[in-house]
């Protein structure tokens, strides 16, 4: 498998196979970065196409300053956001719990005991739910496995900002499953 510097050499130097490779390599985490901002499928593989073409463009600007996959899921982040902001979408508009709870109880029975594989089905559905700027940084951190300065290189967001939009997204999914779920200590 080649080096991210040598795979950007090829691909700007316009090596089809390379570019195949770079998609391969990077198109689940570009998929994971817009579906935590747009939920419509077409529009989720539009951008993402959207996203390798401006990848393509660009490699030849990028100077390795951050990580490859970190540029490439900045271009992924601000593709979605400007993407939202065409729609003229709220970031803060989710249904809310009762609406939410009802649709999800039909689906599992909170009387029973949940087991592992459903109480992280509940998780995520309840992740889904947190407003896009919590839910991204939530799953940059806990799925993409990025560290806080890579999180803030692909938000824009300083450090401290960064922190604290995890602080507040593990609170909310906390308070979401122990609504959920009814339980006073669940975590």
């Amino acid at each position: 498998m080649t080096d991210d510097r040598v795979l950007a050499t090829l691909v700007a130097g316009g090596d089809p196979q390379a570019f195949k490779q770079l998609i391969q390599r990077h198109e689940r985490l570009v998929s994971h970065m817009v579906s935590r901002l747009i939920d419509n499928q077409e529009d989720l593989e539009e951008i993402c196409q959207d996203v390798f073409l401006k990848v393509y463009e660009r490699i030849s600007d990028f100077g390795f300053q951050s990580k490859l996959s970190t540029w490439i899921a900045t271009i992924a982040w601000r593709h979605a956001i400007n993407h939202k902001r065409r729609q003229k979408m709220s970031m803060s508009e989710f249904p809310d719990d009762e609406d939410f709870n009802k649709v999800v109880a039909s689906d599992i029975n909170v009387e029973n005991e949940l087991s592992e594989t459903q109480l992280e089905s509940v998780v995520q559905q309840l992740a889904d739910q947190l407003p896009a700027h919590y839910r991204g940084v939530l799953m940059m951190y806990h799925v993409e496995s990025m560290n806080y300065q890579e999180i803030g290189e692909v938000t824009g967001m300083p450090e401290g900002t960064v922190k604290n939009y995890l602080f507040r997204a593990r609170h909310l999914l906390k308070e979401k499953v122990k609504t959920y779920l009814g339980k006073e200590q669940v975590l």
